[in-house]
């Protein structure tokens, strides 16, 4: 069967099959055959991020001015144009533990303006860029984790250049994102394949549940601070897709933006103790060679900034279609050694052919993989369904695959293969339970308020900002897969 696409964004409104902010800035009752228990209590709200001036911190070579407009509190630093220029600010933890940092900033040139980033005297990160905004007025914000002692603290952004820093608005500090030791990316660490599995840093068999975003060019005020907090802390997923489009108004008509974001949101993820899958969004054209060129661009840069964390996949094509899996084959072994070069140790996921359906949506399946895999380690090959499209023949290819290669499951929906229509919730639980029983780990799609019935929220609960937690802003299918989700691997350390 072949998968529905239709191409003009006005129809698709974004991925089909496959489809977060640079800001920091994600309920029908079930249907009679498909209900199941399900907790309709709201958590309470997480705690605020603190929010620290720059006009009130210690300024060394620079001057609070207020000529911008856009800024909060009473203005904003500007750092003279100088090495060593920085601004300090003296903060209190409640407990000692990782912390999200956001630092709001604007640069009205096209250079950047790095900053080391200190923590308590010790440098968290060198020589982090700050790129031009585009105006003055144009604010942004950039996240990283940090780790704080309980107490006083004090933090420090300090001017690299003989450009000087950024105007510097303001830090935000979230202290709520989880102890160490209690999320998931803190208790699996570093993920490796092993075998068919997907394996944790005590090479045991995990299974990660979570959401994918829609297209970012679409969808980025959907991943807010409060939606993924809610994500991480009501829905008590795992993981997040970051789903980066190519074409389709996405990557290739401002790299830079595009990968700012995801450098922003691979931060805020983290934050919250979540793994983050990098998701290259290529669709159309079907062909991956045809972006292999941004691919390593993207990609280079991505692994360069983020391949110290523990909690990163890459998935390098989302789905291949119209092309042989010899082609695919050729492009991943072309771009892993690019990553690699770069980040020896984080999981690669491949596409498959016939928009990741291990090439059953050619009248194929997964023999011709397994007769000429990737020459590669460390990666798993990805496969992709819609419960009411694609049935047993789909399934049955799942599970004997499961069983000779490492497959993750990066996108699915309990509707058709437009990602539309009535849900399936019967056959999409044959495909979780048997998910379950093999350890294949999944991604849903997806974690935004588009109107098909494949979004999670109501329509207008990205632009209202929420409500994000509970279940009265969900659809269908928001209310059924947050139950699947809501009850997790046990993930095994001994």
């Amino acid at each position: 069967m072949s998968w529905l696409r239709s191409s003009p964004p006005a129809l698709r409104r974004a991925g089909t099959a496959g489809a977060v902010t640079l800001a920091l800035a994600l309920a029908a009752a079930l249907p009679a055959t498909a209900a199941a228990p399900h907790d309709t209590a709201t958590t309470p709200a997480p705690r605020a991020a603190t929010v620290h001036e720059a006009e009130s911190a210690t300024v060394s070579r620079g001057a609070v001015e207020s000529n911008h407009a856009g800024f909060t509190g009473g203005g904003f630093v500007n750092y003279e144009n100088v090495q060593g220029s920085y601004v300090q600010w003296s903060v209190n933890a409640p407990q000692a533990g990782p912390a999200a940092l956001t630092l709001r900033f604007a640069n009205g040139t096209t250079t950047d303006r790095p900053l080391d980033i200190m923590v308590n005297g010790a440098v968290v990160s060198a020589g982090r860029a700050f790129q031009g905004t585009g105006a003055w007025t144009t604010w942004r914000t950039t996240t990283l984790t940090v780790n704080l002692k309980a107490g006083a603290n004090t933090i420090r952004a300090t001017a690299t250049t003989s450009g000087g820093g950024p105007n510097v608005d303001h830090i935000s500090l979230d202290t709520s994102g989880g102890q160490a030791g209690d999320t998931p990316a803190a208790v699996n660490g570093q993920l490796r394949v092993c075998g068919t599995k997907l394996c944790n840093q005590y090479g045991k068999p995990v299974q990660l549940r979570g959401m994918s975003s829609h297209g970012t060019q679409w969808y980025s005020q959907c991943l807010t601070s409060g939606s993924l907090d809610a994500l991480a802390k009501d829905w008590n997923a795992d993981v997040l897709r970051v789903s980066t489009y190519v074409q389709e108004g996405g990557y290739e008509t401002d790299p830079r933006r595009f990968t700012d974001l995801v450098h922003s949101l691979i931060e805020q993820a983290t934050a919250r103790g979540l793994y983050v899958i990098v998701d290259w969004h290529q669709l159309t054209p079907g062909d991956p060679h045809h972006n292999l060129s941004r691919a390593r661009t993207f990609f280079t840069e991505i692994a360069q900034r983020h391949g110290n964390k523990t909690n990163l996949l890459y998935e390098i094509a989302n789905e291949p279609n119209g092309v042989s899996w010899s082609r695919i084959k050729s492009y991943a072994e072309q771009l892993i050694p690019v990553i690699r070069q770069q980040d020896p140790e984080t999981p690669v996921l491949v596409g498959t052919r016939a928009w990741s359906s291990l090439g059953v949506s050619d009248g194929s399946n997964e023999n011709e993989i397994t007769a000429s895999p990737v020459n590669a380690t460390n990666i798993a090959y990805t496969f992709h369904f819609y419960a009411s499209s694609h049935r047993d023949e789909y399934l049955a290819t799942l599970s004997r695959a499961a069983d000779k290669l490492p497959v993750f499951v990066t996108e699915f929906g309990t509707q058709n293969s437009a990602g539309e229509g009535a849900n399936d919730f019967t056959m999409a639980k044959r495909y979780l339970d048997l998910m379950a029983a093999k350890k294949i780990s999944w991604v849903n799609w997806n974690f935004s308020d588009d109107e098909r019935s494949g979004a999670v929220f109501k329509p207008g609960t990205c632009n209202a900002n929420g409500p994000w937690t509970g279940t009265a802003q969900l659809k269908q299918a928001g209310v059924w897969i947050r139950d699947q989700i809501r009850t997790p691997d046990d993930f095994p350390t001994s």
